[in-house]
């Protein structure tokens, strides 16, 4: 059988990284990359192309462009065809020699090359949960309508898909997301609501992104899991749950009518994740050591603290009320963690940015992408609003 193709959207990053690694491990002889989707990360694209020789790229507009092919052809490298900006990343997730598409692009802008796919047939490894916050009906109604399949890289649904994995899902209870509990896991409100960029960037078991990792430390991560879990599993709010357990050893469980839990385990490291999508229903070996079970001394669990992580009731509000709202409220999460990491505003006004747009947001039905798609501009026109107004506030008290 000859090699599968492979696309990949935000091929600089954590998530696209680890998929390299995983693509090399494997071997050529199972995958060939046949198309990357950077930004602005010339230095590590580079090397991606050398050794990977895609026959397409996309970057973020012209200057990267031009900054690309004049490396490439600096180290004697075969130049791509380069494309840039939205139509550049939906001709990457489109790429006709691409079985597979890995969506690891963080936030909205991963929302139409993705949907894209869908509609193409393709099978996306969804790293990208924004995508189902934001319109989880139109991505997979286009999935049903063209036979692609969703495969979850997130390691909390990817490990709720190995445990639902043969079962009767009306045997099934209840589906049981894990969370780290992040940074401030510990912590009381009052030192919460005055962290630090530095303190919430300090992950206890994963390396991430800068935004995924403030999202796990207020933890509205994990309130957009639960979102994503309903369109992935069909499984309503009551039936969804989130239980805190730091070491990040169990990733999900599944709790059937009689009682069993059933749990997936493994070692904290996405290459486990990112392989099982790209191979399922197959497995291989890994290069990845095994969870080594007589090491571990316990396991924790415990309830998350709504009053002192209040993104996760927001993020129920959001998919019990269903439309547009989640759209709104991912949008106004995404401005309000970026207006934090610029410090224009605190860690405690992330959560009521959030509230603020959702409340003022008039709620529609999902109908279209374009609906979708001004739901998300109109959020993030009003959270902008509302950060310069807190931002203002916190120049005149700073002043004070």
């Amino acid at each position: 059988m000859s090699a599968r193709g492979v696309a990949i959207l935000g091929s600089t990053g954590s998530i696209g990284c680890n998929t390299f690694r995983v693509l090399e491990a494997l071997g050529p002889e199972k995958f060939r990359v046949v198309a990357l989707a950077a930004g602005r990360n010339v230095r590590v694209l580079v090397e991606q192309i050398a050794r990977h020789q895609p026959d397409l790229v996309s970057v973020e507009n012209e200057g990267v462009r031009e900054q690309l092919k004049a490396e490439l052809i600096a180290r004697n490298c075969s130049v791509p065809l380069i494309v840039t900006g939205e139509n550049g990343l939906v001709d990457v997730a489109t790429h006709p020699e691409a079985d597979c598409l890995v969506s690891a692009t963080v936030g909205a802008v991963g929302f139409v090359p993705t949907l894209r796919a869908l509609e193409a047939g393709k099978r996306v490894a969804l790293a990208n949960k924004e995508t189902l916050v934001m319109a989880g009906e139109l991505m997979t109604r286009a999935a049903e309508k063209s036979g692609a399949e969703i495969l979850p890289v997130d390691s909390e649904h990817n490990a709720l898909h190995q445990c639902l994995r043969g079962e009767t899902v009306s045997e099934v209870r209840r589906i049981i997301l894990t969370a780290s509990g992040g940074p401030f896991r510990t912590r009381d409100k009052a030192a919460i609501q005055s962290a630090t960029v530095a303190e919430a960037l300090q992950h206890p078991t994963w390396n991430m992104g800068a935004k995924i990792t403030i999202d796990s430390a207020t933890l509205m991560n994990k309130g957009l899991e639960v979102i994503e879990a309903h369109w992935l599993f069909g499984f309503g709010p009551d039936e969804i749950s989130i239980v805190v357990h730091p070491e990040s050893i169990v990733h999900s469980m599944i709790e059937m009518i009689d009682g069993s839990v059933i749990a997936q385990m493994g070692i904290t490291d996405m290459r486990h994740a990112i392989q099982y999508a790209l191979t399922y229903p197959d497995r291989y070996d890994s290069e990845l050591a095994p969870l080594d079970l007589a090491r571990l001394s316990s396991l924790h669990f415990e309830e998350p603290d709504l009053e002192r992580f209040p993104c996760i009731s927001l993020a129920y509000r959001a998919l019990r009320t269903g439309g547009t709202l989640p759209a709104a409220m991912n949008a106004a999460n995404e401005e309000a963690v970026q207006a934090f990491i610029d410090e224009q505003v605190s860690f405690a006004d992330i959560p009521q940015i959030i509230k603020t747009v959702m409340d003022e947001h008039r709620t529609s039905d999902v109908k279209d992408l374009a609906g979708v798609l001004d739901a998300d501009r109109s959020a993030r026109v009003l959270a902008q609003s509302v950060i310069a107004q807190l931002s203002e506030q916190r120049r005149v008290t700073g002043a004070a």
